[in-house]
């Protein structure tokens, strides 16, 4: 899109060079994907809820919402970008099975 104004041309192309070529997060990618829900370790200490608006929350032990950020799903890997600043991954091994830090959880139905 160009500008009328000189230096408008140079911000706008700027810009469009910043944006992702596809969507990865927000409300429609996020509820695309099938692991939308909460998802807990075996013992119940860590509950981590992908939320279908492309934000997570998490709690742990008996702090509700101890970390939250926003996450994006590709095929079977999830990254988050929490935000306190610190970023992390996983892997769903399949439909019930989410690896992430060290972790195992399960979707809880």
């Amino acid at each position: 899109m160009r500008a009328a104004i000189g230096g408008g041309f140079l911000l706008a192309t700027a810009l469009a060079t910043l944006a992702p070529a596809q969507e990865t997060t927000g409300p429609a990618a996020a509820s695309a994907h099938p692991y939308v829900g909460l998802w807990v370790t075996e013992d119940g200490q860590v509950r981590h809820e992908l939320l279908p608006n492309g934000r997570y929350d998490e709690a742990r032990g008996s702090r509700e919402s101890a970390y939250r950020g926003r996450y994006a799903v590709t095929g079977s890997h999830i990254e988050y970008w929490d935000d306190t600043g610190f970023t992390a991954d996983g892997d769903f091994v399949d439909a019930d099975t989410l690896h992430h830090g060290g972790m195992i959880l399960r979707r809880r139905r």
